[in-house]
């Protein structure tokens, strides 16, 4: 079964605000066999236009399982800690290809 990932992009308007869903999510995630690989950083745009304010990317072992951290109560009570902190938060949810046998 492939894993699945979430990739997040997003605009922490109130970083002393944010620092409360940041004290959340992790939980949830782990709760569901997640895993942070990026969690903000260093980045450089190499091609086009896309100027990200930050980035997240997690691992999940299966698009079922990183669905249900989605909508588990766990997580949906973290996302309600970031109400209001964000200019934007947009995330994807994708799966991953299966690995080469």
């Amino acid at each position: 079964m492939p894993v699945a990932y979430l990739l997040v992009e997003m605009h922490v308007t109130d970083p002393e605000g944010y620092k409360a869903y940041m004290a959340a999510a992790p939980a949830a995630v782990k709760a569901f066999g997640g895993e942070y690989l990026v969690r903000g950083g260093r980045q450089e745009v190499l091609e086009g236009d896309w100027q990200p304010h930050r980035v997240a990317m997690l691992s999940f072992p299966s698009f079922e399982q990183a669905r249900a951290f989605y909508d588990s109560e766990q997580y949906v009570l973290a996302r309600a800690k970031r109400a209001g902190m964000t200019d934007y938060f947009n995330m994807v949810l994708v799966e991953g290809v299966a690995a080469p046998v």
